[in-house]
């Protein structure tokens, strides 16, 4: 793992890490999509999808903390980790949305830069299926201004686009098959095309950061500790939910996005934080 340690400090990406077996996948993808079949007459689930998703399913809840998963992030990282939140990303065939280039941590309000998204594949994502473009090193920047455009079709919540030209040619792709895993670093400047193809595109988008990050837009924030210790206590413990959408753990998601929330338009007025759109592709 030191060589994947070395390459990810150059780039500030890796991708095609085997983390499920395909038949694994596909089982973790009829998981979501029972949830959403189950549960959509009474409850927001694409809200849930799209932030904090670990919290009320349970599939989501053991992806995070998938030992394949974690031995990778865990050797980018080092041996604590905690997990900030989590996001479904469907890309349905023949769809318009995409996503501009941008940073995460550009938007989530935290003092430290040491904090990754990891995708984990449950359908194929090529290129034609619109999957993740990065540029590799531009990690090593900084944080970049960026500018909200309401684009339509950006699947980013303002459409937010850093303000740097872009030379696509310099752009990798991050192709992956069912069950492999990308992580790129907060600070990677990514994108994606929107997906051109006949079949629908899936993952699971999980922001992994180290327990010394605190939360430094709003007042409040909460995260999951999923290995080693967390000897800071920077954020308020999330609970896990004992079944699919079972009554605490919705109540539990209501309550962290209302926190949530709060701390997004604190962040705005700070000229911080995005919600529920500094994410993945």
């Amino acid at each position: 793992m030191t060589d994947l340690a070395d390459a990810f400090r150059r780039d500030g990406v890796l991708t095609g890490a085997r983390v499920l077996e395909p038949d694994e996948a596909a089982a973790f993808l009829g998981r979501f999509e029972r949830f959403r079949r189950d549960h959509r007459a009474r409850l927001p689930v694409d809200d849930m999808f799209r932030t904090g998703v670990h919290l009320v399913s349970t599939a989501a809840d053991e992806l995070v903390r998938h030992p394949r998963v974690l031995e990778v992030v865990a050797a980018l990282l080092g041996p604590d980790l905690i997990v900030w939140d989590s996001d479904v990303f469907i890309k349905e065939p023949r769809s318009e949305g995409f996503a501009s280039w941008h940073q995460d941590l550009r938007y989530w309000g935290v003092d430290s830069h040491d904090a990754v998204t990891a995708w984990i594949a449950l359908t194929d994502a090529t290129g034609e299926m619109g999957c993740m473009r990065f540029l590799p090193g531009s990690h090593r920047e900084g944080l970049l201004d960026h500018a909200d455009t309401f684009a339509r079709g950006n699947l980013l919540t303002r459409g937010q686009t850093a303000a740097r030209r872009i030379d696509e040619s310099e752009a990798v792709p991050g192709a992956l098959r069912a069950g492999e895993m990308s992580v790129h670093h907060g600070l990677t400047l990514h994108a994606s095309t929107p997906n051109r193809s006949g079949r629908r595109r899936v993952g699971l988008a999980v922001r992994y950061a180290t327990p010394a990050m605190r939360q430094v837009v709003g007042a409040v924030d909460y995260a999951q500790p999923v290995l080693g210790e967390d000897r800071f206590g920077h954020f308020r413990p999330a609970p896990r939910p004992a079944s699919d959408a079972d009554a605490d753990a919705v109540a539990a998601w209501r309550r962290i996005v209302e926190d949530q929330a709060a701390a997004y338009f604190e962040g705005v007025e700070a000229g911080g934080r995005s919600w529920t759109g500094g994410g993945a592709a």
